[in-house]
């Protein structure tokens, strides 16, 4: 496996930030914004979490008086994550330019996904580890080989 130690308030300040400039985009409706969205989504996700544009700001700048605590993450999640993030930004700019009816309702959709995954539950991170390990679908009941089921009366 490979892993990024990454300073906890430069992963903070990229999730936020991001989320912060959708709102922004889905606000003024700017495709301007957006496009700001999906390149650093696109870079983030070509560059991997180490050298991501929105982490290197941080560390490069405020991370230097506001040293914080290290974050360990994984390295091919964060790239899957920044990856299905640049994709949905892409089909949002897609849908702005071609006038869809429905695009500022995708992009506040975007905002929203975007804004839980600023929250600490990524769902792009959470598929990639069920992908990784094999599955772990509720409705299939399919789990990875590690993990074993345990009775409901068991308080572990």
């Amino acid at each position: 496996m490979d892993y990024a130690i990454i300073q906890r308030n430069a992963f903070i300040f990229c999730r936020y930030s991001i989320a912060a400039l959708i709102w922004v985009a889905l606000l003024l409706q700017s495709i301007w914004v957006l496009l700001a969205v999906f390149v650093i989504l696109l870079a983030s996700a070509l560059l991997t979490v180490r050298r991501a544009p929105m982490i290197m700001l941080w560390t490069w700048t405020l991370g230097r008086v506001l040293p914080s605590e290290e974050d360990v993450l994984d390295i091919r999640a964060m790239r899957f994550a920044h990856g299905m993030g640049a994709m949905l930004a892409l089909i949002s700019l897609s849908l702005v330019w071609h006038g869809n009816p429905l695009a500022w309702w995708f992009v506040g959709l975007f905002a929203i996904l975007k804004t839980t995954s600023a929250l600490g539950w990524c769902p792009a991170y959470k598929i990639y580890g069920c992908l990784k390990e094999g599955g772990c679908c509720a409705l299939t009941a399919k789990r990875p080989a590690d993990v074993q089921p345990r009775a409901v009366d068991d308080p572990r």
